[in-house]
């Protein structure tokens, strides 16, 4: 995987973690999330 490719990933995982982060409770439980798994969804939005 190239530099730019990986960074791109990054920056989507970030992007990812800031917005579930903002999110309330009600809000992420709503959307199937709880807030111990931002970390792996956003993982996993940012390699797709």
């Amino acid at each position: 995987m190239n530099f730019s490719r990986s960074f791109n990933n990054w920056r989507k995982y970030r992007q990812t973690v800031t917005e579930l982060g903002r999110m309330t409770n009600r809000e992420l439980h709503d959307l199937g999330i709880d807030r111990s798994d931002i970390h792996r969804v956003a993982r996993e939005a940012s390699h797709r």
